[in-house]
């Protein structure tokens, strides 16, 4: 999906930025073409600041947006969440990192939380990057407590992990 939305700006790489940011900000755009993160609408001035390009673009990008009826369809109903990974020293929670060489393999998130479970170890939450929208999707586990050396060791023994990173 994600090389599918790039494709309609193909032909500018300015737009494809703000998509970009627009996607991995969970920002949507409302009927009169504003960016738009839940009902808090976000200047475009500040969009194209964020990203150096001219405000100009951010504005094409949306209008662009809402005359594809795919698109409209996709950015009037994306939404963000919020995340505990920033977060995480503050709280004195860990996040785990999980990189895989398949991504689009069954059971990884699965596979990743039961034998976090089989630890003991509560999981405060649990983000996955979407393969269709990133190029090396990771799996984000933010936990209550450290992760024992064995419990990585199977992590990092499992047949679909290609590295695991603590912080």
């Amino acid at each position: 999906m994600f090389d599918r939305i790039m494709q309609k700006f193909e032909g500018s790489p300015s737009q494809q930025k703000v998509i970009r940011l627009l996607l991995e900000r969970g920002f949507s755009v409302s009927d009169e073409g504003r960016v738009v993160s839940g009902g808090i609408e976000i200047p475009n001035t500040q969009i194209a600041r964020e990203i150096d390009v001219d405000r100009r673009v951010v504005d094409s990008t949306t209008d662009a947006i809402l005359a594809d009826e795919e698109l409209r369809r996709i950015f009037q109903n994306i939404s963000s969440i919020p995340s505990l990974m920033d977060l995480a020293p503050v709280l004195d929670l860990t996040v785990l990192t999980v990189e895989v060489g398949d991504a689009d393999q069954p059971g990884i998130v699965a596979t990743v939380t039961t034998l976090l479970a089989d630890a003991d170890i509560s999981i405060r939450q649990t983000v996955s990057e979407d393969p269709e929208f990133t190029d090396e999707p990771r799996l984000y586990i933010i936990t209550d407590a450290d992760v024992p050396g064995d419990v990585l060791n199977d992590l990092k023994n499992l047949d679909f992990v290609r590295k695991i990173e603590l912080k």
